[in-house]
C-alpha cells in the first residue's frame, strides 16, 4: 500500500443563500472534490479515517447521511464516500441536488443543510470534525444564538484531504 492516498483533483465551490429555515453559510462555500481519495481494498472506510486523521480531522462514526433535511451549527463537517453513491440535496428543501459516489469527499461548513434523497445498498460515509466541534442536529430554523454560532465557530487548521494548503486555506482562512 503506498503512503498517501489522496488524489490531486479539482475542488467544485458551491455557495448557498439562507433557504426556509436553513441558515446554510452565509460566508462559507462546501467544498466537493471529486474521486478525492483512491478507494481500495477490504475496508476503504479506513483509508478516510487516515487521511482525515492525518490531517487533523478526528473522524468520528462510519453511517450513511439522514434522509431528512439537517444542518449542523456546532462543526464542520467532512463526509467521505467510503464505498457506494447516493443523490443528495445541499442547502436545504428544493435546495442543490449533487450525485456523489466512492471516494468523493464533502466539506460541509456549519450551517449547510444536507439529505440523502437516494443511495445504493452499500453506501458508507467517514464522517469527521475539526477538534472540539460535533455535529448537532438541527431539523429546525436557528435560534440568534446558533447562528451566532455558525458565524464564529473557528476554522479548522488544515484541509481534510488537502492538508496546510489545501481548499481550506484557499476558500475559508482567505474569506476573513
Amino acid at each position: 500500500m503506498s503512503k498517501s492516498h489522496a488524489v490531486t483533483a479539482t475542488v467544485q465551490i458551491l455557495m448557498f443563500e439562507r433557504n426556509e429555515w436553513v441558515p446554510n453559510n452565509p460566508r462559507l462555500p462546501v467544498l466537493v472534490y471529486p474521486n478525492a481519495i483512491a478507494v481500495q481494498g477490504s475496508d476503504p472506510a479506513a483509508l478516510f479515517e487516515k487521511i482525515f486523521s492525518a490531517n487533523g480531522w478526528p473522524p468520528q462514526w462510519r453511517y450513511g447521511v439522514y434522509s431528512y433535511h439537517h444542518y449542523h451549527t456546532e462543526g464542520h463537517e467532512v463526509l467521505g464516500i467510503a464505498s457506494g453513491q447516493a443523490r443528495l440535496m445541499l442547502g436545504g428543501p428544493d435546495g442543490h441536488v449533487l450525485e456523489v459516489s466512492s471516494g468523493d469527499v464533502l466539506l460541509l461548513p456549519a450551517g449547510t443543510g444536507h439529505c440523502n434523497l437516494d443511495s445504493s445498498e452499500d453506501f458508507l460515509v467517514v464522517g469527521a470534525y475539526p477538534p472540539g466541534q460535533h455535529a448537532d442536529i438541527c431539523r429546525e430554523a436557528p435560534t440568534k444564538a446558533q447562528l451566532a454560532s455558525i458565524d464564529t465557530l473557528p476554522f479548522p487548521e488544515q484541509d481534510p484531504v488537502q492538508g496546510l494548503q489545501g481548499a481550506v486555506h484557499q476558500y475559508w482562512v482567505g474569506q476573513c
